[in-house]
């Protein structure tokens, strides 16, 4: 059984690691081509903000969905949706007008983000069930799942500036939906095609009532990420492109900060001692990490503020310290929701708890455009500070015991 579910991870993983490497690559192919074509910072945030808003939905559709048909489909349905949007976006014409254009691109992200979403959603479920076979391996499963997929994302983001330079804006579109392709095949061949099926909520009121402790993570989920992407997805790549970086060295930094990232969350159960319940000493771990990263923060805004000497490298520092510190604590939020989530319809409880992820990513993209144009990276900082503290503010209140398992009749 344990071979099986070794095996069972393994699978999965490594298709989540396919997917995110083009959707790293396809999050650089958007910013930069559309930078340089002279769009603003919050045109440039507005082509993000249905590819975060779709994820919403389809994550609470999604954990439905798996719970009902299985991982398996969910998987299938999300890499033939994300090679769907590719193949729209590669569609764009040159000879559009703008307002077209933006029109077409929110589009094609829209519908790349309901992938993104329905991938991850199944695919963290099937994370859940693996590790429920093998005995004591969730904190660890779950911080190599993550890690190593933000690390697939950081080479994507790489991967993105220099197909852009190579192949331009539809060539790379072309060759990262034919690197799908191939992992798609791989999820028919090789995933168990039942695997996470149950019993699915009947009802919206059912589906909606998680305990208190997912609750509570989401809230904390939505600003965190939020903090994160006020600043990511447009300041510090605009920041550093306005600054004179070419686009492989824009993408090459974001690459960077996200293998690092994903190769602390990877280490991060050797940062957190373990406690026999799973709670009792994990839970205040996120409350320190949260604080620990808003005063990172805050220093950073602080530094920019008074605008230091050698300014640029000093953000490149101190968005590394960030990153070690936002990498331990997205690790262990990402383990409590498993560990607070029920065995029975855990993917419901992990789309629910998605859902509140990517309302983070929506609201932290939407506000990284327009801090960013209303005051430049010092108002993405702030922003990013003031979330921060409110997640530390909510994880105060997370629960140390385990809740009661919900039973379908």
């Amino acid at each position: 059984m344990a071979n099986s579910a070794a095996r069972n991870y393994a699978i999965v993983t490594s298709a989540y690691w396919g997917f995110t490497l083009t959707d790293g690559a396809l999050r650089m192919l958007v910013l930069l081509h559309f930078y340089k074509l002279g769009y603003s910072p919050f045109t440039l945030a507005f082509l993000f903000l249905l590819y975060e808003a779709a994820g919403i939905a389809a994550n609470l559709i999604g954990g439905w969905l798996a719970t009902r048909y299985g991982i398996a489909r969910m998987l299938v349905v999300g890499l033939s949706t994300q090679i769907t949007g590719f193949l729209l976006l590669s569609a764009l014409s040159p000879d559009w007008t703008a307002t077209l254009s933006v029109a077409w691109v929110v589009l094609s992200q829209g519908v790349c983000g309901v992938a993104k979403d329905l991938t991850k959603t199944a695919s963290k479920s099937a994370i859940k069930l693996t590790a429920g076979e093998a005995s004591g391996q969730l904190f660890k499963w779950v911080a190599w799942f993550t890690g190593s997929k933000n690390a697939m994302k950081g080479i994507g983001f790489f991967l993105g500036g220099v197909l852009l330079e190579v192949l331009g804006f539809r060539g790379s579109l072309w060759v990262m939906a034919g690197l799908l392709c191939a992992v798609l095949l791989g999820v028919v061949l090789y995933v168990p095609p039942l695997m996470g099926k149950s019993k699915a909520s009947k009802s919206a009121k059912e589906l909606f009532a998680k305990n208190q402790g997912i609750n509570l993570l989401a809230a904390a989920r939505v600003v965190l990420f939020g903090a994160r992407d006020v600043w990511f997805v447009v300041g510090v790549p605009v920041f550093l492109y306005a600054s004179g970086w070419s686009r492989p060295m824009v993408g090459g930094f974001l690459a960077a900060w996200t293998i690092g990232y994903g190769a602390v969350q990877a280490f991060a159960p050797h940062l957190v001692r373990r406690s026999a319940d799973g709670l009792s000493t994990e839970v205040p771990a996120a409350r320190l990490w949260s604080a620990l990263l808003a005063v990172v923060t805050i220093a950073l805004a602080g530094a920019v503020a008074m605008q230091v000497p050698n300014l640029e490298w000093v953000v490149v520092g101190g968005l590394g310290i960030f990153g070690f510190a936002f990498a331990v604590n997205s690790s262990v939020h990402s383990y409590l929701i498993l560990a607070y989530a029920g065995s029975e319809k855990a993917a419901e409880d992990v789309g629910f708890y998605y859902a509140a992820n990517a309302a983070g990513r929506f609201f932290g993209t939407l506000m990284s455009g327009l801090l960013y144009q209303w005051g430049g990276l010092l108002y993405a900082l702030v922003g990013s500070a003031v979330m921060l503290s409110i997640c530390w503010a909510v994880t105060l209140a997370l629960p140390v015991t385990k809740p009661v398992e919900r039973i379908s009749v």
